[in-house]
């Protein structure tokens, strides 16, 4: 019987447990450490730009932070993208803050610069001016860097650089992860490489590390007894955890190597059958690392077949799929809140999927896949 083939699982590169027996045999298993300061150097190297990392419980953790640290409070707007992932925006209500949802442009799938600024014009005008930009880089896609920071530093806002889905991710050569004023890279099980659970803050001081880190255990003051000054958060990764990222950050340019493999082989793939387009880098200043290949299938050129018979038809054969993130102005949570754009993101969203591309996946997965995809569309 076939196993189930996944969309994004865990992949392991051999030298994760080795880390995790260090911290045991040396009893590091509080959220402190060797790994923990191990893995920031890191990650650190990795990105270059001289910037700090702190590493945290999880991304959604992370953005809240970065959110606090740039003094975002009670009835505060914050611009959102709207088509993401919800731990995008639910640390915006964390907060008491508004989210303003900003609909995406049709190159990158991100963040609209025509739209933002409408945004951030109209919230003006109105009296009150967005305290942040939360800007996503999608399934490791790189937003449009140039226009968005132009926007940010033409009005003052700063910008919170979702980068969860794109460690490895590039723009002008330049790592994802290092362009926001606050950067936020995610480590969950199903990202390019996982800590099981965590996430990290990239931040451009040492003090506003510092900041992070204190906030992200307990807000606890310099004191022999336990005083705090201000709320606080247990959001601080474990040295446990920490010792998987050293293992995983060894083989991350290999799971990027082995994501973006697997991006042209259904490049390839679908070549030749009509109505289905794959979502490719828009010119070569954009590298993704391609964390979730996606296709777009348009029923009036493929001959009646839609996004949801091939998802079933993957399912039945044990193949995961996803429709593309729903977007936020669409989920019931969020009915309230403002938004500016077209249907840019709504159409994405009732035609997308997104296909199986872990760095783990046989050659015996991609014949599987191959079957599915040309039985359906009969080829």
């Amino acid at each position: 019987m076939n196993n189930k083939i996944w969309l994004s699982s865990p992949h392991m590169g051999g030298t994760e447990e080795a880390y995790v027996k260090e911290a045991f045999d040396t009893n590091w298993i509080a959220p402190l450490g060797p790994n923990v300061n191990g893995f920031e150097g890191d990650i650190k190297a990795y990105l270059g730009n001289d910037k700090e990392v702190a590493t945290i419980s999880s991304g959604t953790a992370g953005i809240h932070l970065a959110l606090i640290l740039l003094d975002v409070t009670k009835d505060d707007l914050v611009l959102c993208q709207s088509f993401t992932f919800s731990a995008s925006a639910n640390p915006i209500i964390y907060q008491g803050a508004t989210p303003v949802f900003i609909d995406s442009e049709e190159d990158t799938w991100n963040m609209c610069p025509v739209h933002l600024e409408e945004g951030i014009k109209d919230c003006i005008s109105q009296g009150k001016k967005p305290k942040a930009i939360i800007a996503v880089h999608l399934y490791g896609m790189p937003f449009k860097v140039d226009e968005i920071i132009a926007i940010s530093k033409k009005y003052g806002i700063p910008i919170v650089e979702d980068s969860a889905e794109a460690l490895g991710s590039t723009y002008k050569n330049q790592k994802c992860g290092t362009f926001g004023d606050i950067g936020v890279l995610s480590f969950n099980g199903n990202k390019i490489i996982t800590t099981s659970g965590g996430g990290a803050l990239v931040c451009n001081s040492t003090i506003l590390k510092e900041q992070a880190v204190f906030l992200a255990t307990q807000a606890r003051d310099d004191a022999p007894h336990y005083e705090h000054s201000h709320i606080g958060y247990n959001y601080r990764m474990s040295n446990i955890c920490a010792g998987i990222g050293r293992g995983q950050m060894e083989v991350l340019d290999k799971h990027v190597g082995l994501r973006r493999n697997m991006h042209a082989f259904y490049q390839t793939l679908f070549q030749g059958i009509e109505g289905v387009t794959v979502f490719n880098e828009p010119s070569q200043d954009y590298f993704s690392n391609h964390w979730l290949s996606a296709i777009l299938i348009d029923p009036n050129s493929s001959h009646g077949v839609r996004r949801e018979d091939l998802r079933h038809a993957f399912a039945k054969a044990k193949i995961e799929s996803r429709p593309l993130w729903k977007p936020m102005h669409l989920q019931p949570v969020f009915k309230q809140a403002k938004y500016y754009g077209s249907r840019v993101s709504e159409e994405l969203f009732e035609n997308g999927l997104c296909l199986p591309s872990g760095s783990n996946l046989s050659d015996a997965d991609r014949d599987r896949i191959e079957k599915v995809i040309f039985t359906l569309f009969k080829r």
